[in-house]
């Protein structure tokens, strides 16, 4: 599992979750296929703004759980969304 944080906050992190095609968009981060997932709108979504900076939790970090796909098509399907963000 990997978080990284996505420049751009909410709106930055949510347009890469979007735009990814085979990653399956989840709160649930076990399983065998590779998961995205969005913390502050999902996992620590009912938590309070303090809560969720006192957890580390920003706006925009995306967490990716790699699933048994294969990596060539994990990887371009995050370009697709990260290539979304560069002007």
């Amino acid at each position: 599992m990997l978080g990284v944080v996505i420049k751009g906050g909410r709106e930055g992190a949510w347009s890469v979750v979007d735009a990814t095609r085979i990653l399956s968009i989840t709160g649930n981060l076990g399983d065998v296929k590779t998961t995205i997932t969005h913390p502050a709108t999902t996992t620590h979504g009912r938590l309070s703004d303090e809560q969720k900076a006192a957890a580390g939790i920003e706006e925009g970090i995306i967490r990716i759980a790699v699933g048994l796909e294969d990596l060539e098509d994990i990887k371009r399907d995050l370009a697709r969304g990260l290539d979304r963000l560069v002007d």
